[in-house]
């Protein structure tokens, strides 16, 4: 077995997300889960506050956006920052590990919105094979 083929664990790696106990899985649901990727995508380009935020990942509840952000600040790989002004204003901005995330996600987000035109086409064709549904 070459270098690249063993198991993470004969590499002498820490982690594997690949064991259901190792808790690098956690954080990466955390990260490729449909708010996660768009949150991060969402900050990449600078501070938000929670509203503008929601407004740019467009179809998050309040509660999901809040649960996601708690998920992604406990990850560290975002920060929260509450100023105590009347009314009160909290700000979200990646940390630098978030910021290296979200340059990997948008890489692959970019890819996917860019083969658009093959994977709807191949939609199609599934769907002309096994009936629309």
């Amino acid at each position: 077995m070459t270098t690249t083929q063993r198991r993470p664990e004969e590499q002498g790696l820490p982690f594997n997300v690949f064991a259901k106990a190792c808790p690098s899985r956690g954080t990466l649901e955390h990260v490729t889960g449909r708010w996660g990727a768009l949150t991060l995508g969402a900050l990449y380009e600078g501070s938000l506050r929670f509203n503008e935020l929601r407004r740019r990942v467009d179809g998050v509840s309040e509660k999901m956006l809040s649960q996601t952000l708690h998920a992604l600040e406990r990850d560290g790989l975002v920060h929260r920052e509450a100023q105590l002004t009347n009314p009160p204003r909290v700000d979200y901005e990646l940390t630098p590990l978030g910021h290296e995330v979200a340059q990997r996600l948008l890489s692959l987000i970019r890819f996917v919105e860019g083969s658009m035109d093959a994977v709807l086409e191949a939609r199609e064709r599934y769907d002309d094979t096994r009936g629309a549904r």
